[in-house]
């Protein structure tokens, strides 16, 4: 197996009345035995209590994505436990130690990394943890480690047995293997089963569960911010008068920034109430004034000139020659419009002084980091009187990860204009979210494939217009290069399609609104796009849209044999070119992103009345190891429901520069009844582990927009689709 992440150094420790043995890594991260008597604290990955609990300490935060559960299984599996028997609890912010790997010296979830950077990790430090103890068992019974086993937090063999939190002391003194021994593929009880639960279950369901908006403090103030009414204005004066009138208002402050005036108040209803009432005179000399439709046609009219930045090895006048020659052409013209994350919790975060003259935040943190650098910066605490303390988070989609780290600098800013002697919850609602939110770009594409007389590509002229959401900002230098937003066109140049003179041009968009990492990012309007035209093409090449698609991946790169695997188990799974019911159709998409491949066949039927209705969507994916099955199927049922559901009715949209949509009525969620049925396969392997929250939203859109098509509609470019001509039962 080939896994592209450092094997950190891992150690254990523990004190002279050991309550706990933790199995991490120490302050360099060398690979060295250390206990707590020579002063060498430990990091953990896990923690074995004396009572025999056994804790993974989870660098991932959780938002219903399962992290918790994925990293608790190879704990699980290493120390040969049932996954139910294993505990977690959040780490803290600490980013020497918890970074993400494919992030660098930043500890985050994000890009669907969170099981492939950490894959090796914890099963190492569950393997570290299993040798340690049963040398310690080995030791105190004067007996040969290889006499002995571990199962189920029981140590057995040379007819003696212990419960391993007996071993914790002893195992404290022992070095670690430099290389644990990892258990086989072949031996793995708890990764790949299919009957194992997740862990956040049973809290979330039962109220348990902590999310920011649940943490009440003693003496806590809530804070609620009357935000700038669009992009680039600023607060010039505000009247509180009225606000006074609100039981519970204690005072009104304009942040320091000049992004609103923040209401403090005893609870949330009066701090809503109080914020609402002020008045606040706007100065909107810098602000955006353009409405969606400006804005639309500007990114059309980019996508009909010269791009201003070439992203494929392909030239345009490549491209250009190739089209000419060619004995048809086929084109396209697409918008996708801004879109909100809209996650079921709205954000909030609470900070509160400590007694060392430090502070703690409390946040469903997506990037700890950020938090931590945000509050070193703000209230110019040293670094190590800062805490994060991780909380669930209800849903996030890349929302709460954003170069402005706008929430975070909210909330910290709010805090830091008081007395501090109080704690400071801030909170968005609903309204806030939709309408002051940091939102996917709006993009337009436009597409000239042109085919040979026996149907073949000869030439692809593909250009992209939107703003771009790395540039200038913390993330350029990661993800600009030689002037491209590789965000904006990921999921063109680089699919494993073997598509021959194909051109990338890009061009960026002046900006409208803030705006942030959305889930799939790019790939979520590229492979709109890309296979949307892979149909067009089949249908102008005269063929089927699957044997069309294989054609152009002969199988010559790991990456062309494993997305047309996905494609052929999808096809085969849905009954892809077999008869359908009168009125039913099939749509197929394929896409790679994250480094996995996903395959999707969408049904639709349209009634007498030319009503739509999606009746199963067919997936197949390939993830590398399944760690967690059922987390995966959960995982692509999630991502198809969220990309049809924004596809189908959503997008956020301005009148001179102000957001129109505040609330769900507004910018509809997906229904139950939008979706009949979802059946996914899952390709099994032993390939390494890669991303899986947003591979599925990518091709759910395209399938379905292919499906609609193959009923003989026209395909539909401009989305959402309710805006353009498709009516769903």
């Amino acid at each position: 197996m080939t896994i592209n992440t450092s094997r950190r150094s891992f150690l254990k420790g523990a004190g002279a009345a050991v309550a706990v043995l933790a199995v991490g890594i120490d302050p360099k991260g060398a690979l060295a035995a250390s206990t707590s008597e020579a002063g060498t604290a430990i990091t953990p990955f896990v923690k074995i209590y004396a009572d025999g609990t056994v804790a993974a300490v989870i660098k991932h935060f959780e938002g219903g994505q399962g992290t918790s559960t994925g990293l608790s299984t190879l704990i699980a599996e290493e120390l040969n436990m049932e996954l139910s028997d294993i505990t977690f609890e959040m780490a803290p912010s600490d980013t020497a130690v918890y970074n993400n790997l494919f992030f660098g010296a930043l500890q985050g979830t994000g890009g669907s990394t969170a099981m492939a950077n950490s894959f090796m990790q914890y099963r190492t430090a569950g393997a570290a943890a299993r040798d340690v103890l049963l040398q310690a068992a080995a030791k105190d019974w004067d007996v040969d480690t290889s006499e002995l086993t571990l199962a189920n937090g029981v140590i057995s063999g040379a007819g003696k047995e212990g419960q391993i939190g007996e071993f914790i002391s002893t195992a404290a003194q022992i070095a670690v293997p430099a290389e644990p021994v990892l258990k086989a593929p072949e031996d793995w009880t708890q990764i790949g089963n299919t009957q194992k639960a997740r862990r956040d279950s049973h809290d979330k369901v039962n109220g348990e569960g902590i999310y920011g908006m649940d943490i009440q403090l003693d003496n806590q103030m809530v804070a609620a911010i009357k935000r700038i009414p669009q992009y680039g204005a600023t607060v010039a004066s505000f009247d509180d008068s009225l606000a006074k009138d609100v039981t519970g208002f204690i005072i009104a402050k304009a942040l320091p920034n000049g992004a609103g005036v923040v209401a403090y108040a005893e609870n949330t209803w009066a701090a809503f109430q109080a914020r609402d009432a002020i008045e606040v005179e706007w100065d909107l000399s810098n602000a955006e004034t353009r409405s969606s439709d400006e804005i639309k046609q500007q990114l059309l009219a980019a996508v009909n000139t010269d791009p201003q930045w070439q992203a494929s090895e392909t030239t345009l006048d490549a491209a250009t020659e190739a089209l000419q020659g060619a004995a048809q052409v086929v084109e396209r013209e697409f918008f996708l419009p801004m879109l909100a994350h809209a996650t079921m919790e709205p954000l909030s975060a609470t900070i509160a002084a400590t007694e060392d003259g430090g502070v703690i935040m409390y946040d469903g943190a997506q990037g700890p980091t950020m938090n931590h650098a945000t509050m070193h910066q703000i209230l110019g605490i040293p670094m190590d009187k800062i805490e994060v303390k991780t909380l669930y988070a209800g849903g996030f989609f890349g929302r709460r990860f954003n170069a402005g780290a706008d929430y975070i600098v909210e909330t910290t800013l709010a805090f830091s204009m008081t007395d501090q002697t109080r704690p400071v919850k801030l909170v968005w609602s609903r309204e806030d979210d939709l309408s002051g939110g940091w939102y996917r770009p709006a993009y337009a594409h436009k597409v000239r494939v042109g085919l040979d007389d026996a149907g073949k590509i000869v030439g692809w002229d593909h250009r992209v217009a939107g703003q771009s959401i790395a540039k200038d900002g913390p993330f350029d230098a990661f993800y600009v290069k030689d002037g491209v937003d590789i965000s904006s066109v990921e999921g063109t140049a680089e699919n494993p399609y073997a598509i021959p003179g194909m051109h990338i041009g890009l061009t960026d968009a002046a900006p409208a609104t803030t705006v942030n990492y959305w889930r799939s990012v790019g790939h979520s309007h590229n492979a709109y796009v890309m296979e949307t035209m892979m149909d067009v093409a089949a249908a102008a090449a005269g063929q089927d849209p699957v044997s069309f698609r294989l054609a152009y991946l002969p199988g010559d790169t790991a990456d062309q044999i494993r997305k047309a695997n996905v494609l052929k188990l999808a096809a085969e799974n849905a009954g892809f070119g077999k008869p359908l019911p009168d009125g039913h159709f099939h749509g197929v998409a394929v896409h790679k992103s994250f480094g996995t491949y996903c395959a999707q066949i969408c049904e639709i039927s349209i009634d007498e009345d030319d009503y739509v209705q999606i009746e199963k969507y067919t997936a197949a994916v390939d993830c590398g190891v399944a760690v967690n099955p059922d987390v995966i199927k959960a995982q692509v049922e999630g991502a198809i429901g969220f990309g049809v559901g924004h596809i189908m009715r959503d997008q956020i949209t301005l009148d001179g520069g102000v957001v129109v949509q505040q609330n769900f009525p507004d910018y509809e969620p997906l229904r139950m009844r939008d979706i009949k049925a979802i059946e996914v396969h899952i390709v099994k392997t032993n390939d390494a582990p890669s991303g899986i929250g947003e591979p599925g939203t990518p091709p759910a859109g395209p399938a379905l927009a292919n499906a609609i098509a193959a009923s003989g509609r026209d395909l539909v470019t401009h989305l959402p689709m309710i805006e353009n001509g498709v009516d769903f039962a």
